[in-house]
């Protein structure tokens, strides 16, 4: 079973990289890389995708708005962000969102982070 991951990042560059890091692992499907609100919701949607890779500052759009437009079955939401403001964390968490990670602090936490939801959801 594979994990189906959609990561919604506005810098094409650090996209790149998260995408190529992701890649490398075992039983991951990067289905996409989105830069926007709007194509976030719709890939979403159109992938049936497992987790997103979530940015807050988004080039239209923010990531608080992709959450809030997927509504209540939306996939597991992991924020990636440089914007560790605790207002965000408390939005955050009242959107009943799993993780939130600092990009700078936690960049190699993410791909392990993906690994071990994988290895969950083959193991459910």
């Amino acid at each position: 079973m594979t994990l189906r991951v959609l990561l919604v990042e506005d810098s094409r560059v650090l996209a790149e990289r998260l995408r190529e890091s992701l890649d490398m692992l075992e039983g991951v499907e990067v289905v996409g890389t989105v830069m926007d609100e709007s194509a976030a919701v719709n890939a979403a949607r159109e992938h049936q995708v497992d987790v997103i890779v979530l940015d807050l500052q988004l080039k239209e759009g923010t990531g608080f708005g992709v959450v809030q437009r997927l509504g209540k079955t939306r996939p597991k939401i992991i924020v990636f962000t440089n914007y560790m403001l605790p207002e965000y964390q408390r939005l955050a968490d009242s959107l009943g969102i799993e993780y939130f990670l600092n990009k700078s602090r936690d960049y190699e936490r993410l791909p392990q982070l993906i690994q071990e939801l994988g290895e969950s959801q083959r193991t459910h």
